[in-house]
Formats: C-alpha cells, sequence, structure tokens
C-alpha cells in the first residue's frame, strides 16, 4: 500500500523499527520537499516488501557500477519519473537512504546518491570508499551525503 509523505508533518510510520526512526523520518520528508518544489510531484512510498522492482532496479545498479551490497534491511522505496528523469529511493532500516537519478536521455545526468540519518554510522559497505559532505536540513537535522556518477546503461 502506498503512502504520500507529508513533510509538513514529519512521521515515522513506515520506518518505526529503525534506531533512528525520528532522523530518517526527516530525511524522507526532506526527499518530499524537494520533489514537490523542484517537480510538482507528490513523494509517494511503497513498503519495501511490495515494491520488489525498483529495490532490484537499485540494486543491480550498485551490484554493477561499484560491487555494493547493504546487510541493513530495506524499509520502504519510492519510484517515480519527472521531467525526462527517472527517480528510486530505497529508505533503509539502518538510516540512509539511497537515491537514483538516472535522466533517460541524457548519460551526463545520472547518479547515485546516498544520504545519512543524523546518528548512523557510515555503512560499513561504504566506509572509506566515499567521503560525505555534510547538510544541514529544517526536516532531517544534518544530513551526510555523497554519491558517484553512473557510467553504464540501466
Amino acid at each position: 500500500m502506498s503512502n504520500v509523505v507529508d513533510f509538513e508533518n514529519v512521521s515515522t510510520a513506515g520506518l518505526e523499527s529503525s534506531p533512528v526512526a525520528a532522523a530518517l523520518a526527516g530525511l524522507r520528508a526532506n526527499e518530499a520537499r524537494y520533489s514537490m518544489n523542484k517537480y510538482k510531484h507528490a513523494f509517494t512510498v511503497v513498503p519495501a516488501s511490495e515494491s520488489q522492482d525498483t529495490l532490484d532496479y537499485v540494486s543491480g545498479i550498485l551490484k554493477k557500477e561499484r560491487d555494493i551490497e547493504f546487510a541493513a534491511k530495506p524499509l520502504e522505496t519510492s519510484s517515480y519519473e519527472a521531467e525526462g528523469t527517472r527517480f528510486a529511493h530505497v529508505f533503509y532500516e539502518d538510516g540512509l537512504e539511497v537515491n537514483v537519478m538516472y535522466a533517460i536521455d541524457d548519460p551526463k545526468k545520472r547518479a547515485v546518491g546516498f544520504k545519512l540519518s543524523e546518528g548512523m554510522e557510515v555503512p560499513k559497505e561504504l566506509e572509506g570508499r566515499f567521503k560525505f559532505a555534510r547538510q544541514k536540513s529544517k526536516l532531517a537535522g544534518t544530513i551526510r551525503g555523497s554519491f558517484f556518477v553512473i557510467k553504464g546503461d540501466h
């Protein structure tokens, strides 16, 4: 069952099992606000158990591009297309969010982003492989983020 994320009244619904549920909910709300402000798209999430296609898409890109497989349990996903770009997000129980921005007609605008919720450690799968920049968010506190450019076609 899908759920539109309310970025004005942040809720931990669907993320309760995370040790950083409140921060992860803020991160999810931050993505929802961005989606609405930039693309006028209502950010909708689906339980990971109901969104195997999105999980397979994101996992496939991570595995093929950088040989990354996360041990953390995925809780929710989001997938949509706006202005010729396909977006996919996976929110993990440990507080990690992975997002894929894949421009359909422009190979120069394709990337995978990692965002760490406030209070979580860098996942062992990313330790030493990426540098994380800090970003302040009213909804999510301090977000640490990194990314890599997608080179292949997916």
